[in-house]
């Protein structure tokens, strides 16, 4: 019986020059969640998040934008992607109910170590989603990542790439 052997050459590649090695890569999508603002009064008061998105992959209308969400618009995009979608979507970071119960002797879900911490998780879960080459097909991603508000009245659908 013959032993098979493994071929260990290397496969030949073209050389890389300096515009290859140092240019804009072929596929990127960069999401940050930043810039946190509380605003309203008493029970209205809530903190909303800049979301910022460039790109270049081509199944996104702008290559770049900037819009204004706060947490239940994150429950919403979650919702309808496990609604909508064959995606495995990760959770949000907790609703921290004790954070708001009263008496409490700080300020709760307004405390700058909480919001900075609920960011840093809308961020992870905003940038798993959006790279899932199958959620990048919804629209209530697109709708989310890129228009200026989010219409939750809106017929779901496929994203046809250009």
């Amino acid at each position: 019986m013959a032993e098979a052997v493994a071929d260990t050459r290397r496969l030949l590649s073209k050389p890389q020059n300096l515009s290859d090695a140092y240019g804009p890569p072929s596929n990127f999508l960069e999401i940050d969640v930043a810039n946190p603002e509380t605003v309203g009064v008493g029970r209205g008061r809530f903190t909303t998040y800049e979301i910022r998105l460039k790109t270049n992959l081509p199944i996104f209308k702008l290559k770049e934008s900037r819009v204004r969400r706060r947490y239940s618009d994150f429950e919403w995009l979650r919702n309808e992607l496990e609604r909508e979608s064959k995606v495995v979507v990760p959770p949000l970071p907790g609703k921290a109910f004790i954070r708001q119960l009263p008496f409490r002797g700080d300020d709760g879900i307004f405390d700058d170590s909480f919001i900075e911490e609920r960011r840093q998780g809308l961020e992870q879960f905003l940038n798993k989603v959006a790279g899932h080459p199958l959620a990048q097909n919804e629209r209530c991603l697109h709708m989310f990542l890129q228009d200026e508000t989010v219409d939750k009245n809106y017929t779901p659908s496929k994203i046809r790439q250009a």
